[in-house]
């Protein structure tokens, strides 16, 4: 039994998400830098879990970290799990969807903003809804 609120099966997980969508939520990898489809992206609205279609992050905290990645210094209140991430000789803290458990991306103290965060997304984790 999952511990999140949504729950699906690895194979209904693979029916429904793309090979790209599938590696990088529910397996943990991540795109390749400044190919993502809202690396660079400046459009009002919401960004949710492709996955589950949560609300993640609200577009007013998006902003060009220069990274590759989309870079956002807020989500939306109980939206994202933190948990500790130690792989490829790193100490990281890794960013879930807290409804689905799905992959992310990162967090890292070294944004720009007045909350001094860089939440580090993947394009592929997240989906697009305007104002």
């Amino acid at each position: 039994m999952s511990k999140y609120p949504f729950h699906k099966t690895e194979e209904e997980w693979k029916k429904e998400l793309t090979d790209e969508q599938y590696r990088v939520l529910r397996q943990k990898g991540t795109e390749r830098p400044f190919t993502g489809e809202y690396n660079i992206h400046s459009e009002n609205g919401t960004y949710k879990c492709m996955a589950c279609h949560t609300p993640l992050f609200i577009s007013t905290s998006k902003f060009d970290s220069g990274c590759g990645w989309p870079s956002f210094d807020q989500s939306i209140e109980g939206s994202v799990e933190y948990i500790k991430d130690t792989s490829h000789g790193m100490i990281r803290t890794e960013i879930l969807c807290a409804n689905c458990g799905s992959h992310l991306g990162h967090i890292f103290n070294d944004g720009p903003t007045e909350t001094g965060q860089r939440y580090c997304v993947n394009s592929v984790s997240i989906d697009f809804n305007k104002s």
